[in-house]
């Protein structure tokens, strides 16, 4: 703890303790917030490992049956499958504000078939993959959006924090030391003053006994 730089005077005591106040109000605001934030990334937390677990699932089945299509097809066939896609994706980025954070928000739009090609011409293996990709696309899009929230929300709850600890261990400890030693400062002096004015009283009493 430090003593601020301010006069000792009655006026600066005012003031200070007003600052005092504030300050105790943000410290509690602020710890709300960070209480809020850290509840709302825990959620987004919860939902990411979720989300990457069930997307590591799908792409790991997409994966083997894609090579399974590669052991019943040969390279032209399967580039031939790919060479006119059927299916297009628009993907729409905006923001949403959570608890103070702007996170991202992003709306997946696909129209058309994943499939481009005839059935008659191809592995079902091949239909199972691109059929499972597909429908992951979708969590891929909502998976990114939740851990790019999560990054957010992680940075303005180190941020807040630091707000916190700043108030509660610098600036609160701080002004309330230096409204202690100006309140010291004051009852010294109006206890000088009483004193002086005593003396003053006493040595002008004993000027009239004397006379």
């Amino acid at each position: 703890m430090a003593i601020l730089k301010i006069n000792p005077t009655r006026m600066e005591l005012i003031k200070l303790k007003k600052k005092l106040v504030t300050a105790k109000r943000g410290h509690k605001l602020l710890k709300e917030k960070r209480d809020g934030l850290m509840k709302e990334f825990m959620a987004i937390i919860r939902e990411v490992k979720t989300l990457r677990e069930s997307v590591e699932d799908k792409l790991a089945l997409g994966f083997k049956a894609f090579l399974f299509a590669g052991a019943d097809m040969n390279k032209e066939e399967i580039e031939e499958a790919f060479a006119v896609p059927s299916k297009k994706i628009r993907l729409e980025a905006d923001t949403k504000n959570v608890m103070s954070v702007n996170v991202p928000r992003f709306t997946y739009k696909e129209e058309g078939d994943f499939l481009s090609y005839s059935l008659a011409t191809t592995s079902g293996e091949l239909d199972t993959s691109l059929k499972i990709f597909s429908d992951t696309l979708k969590d891929l899009v909502n998976l990114a959006e939740k851990e790019h929230s999560a990054k957010l929300m992680a940075a303005e709850i180190e941020k807040t924090r630091r707000r916190v600890n700043a108030l509660e261990y610098v600036f609160i400890p701080d002004m309330a030391e230096t409204f202690k030693y100006i309140t010291s400062k004051l009852n010294e002096q109006e206890r000088s003053t009483i004193i002086t004015t005593m003396i003053i009283k006493n040595e002008m009493e004993a000027q009239e006994e004397a006379v």
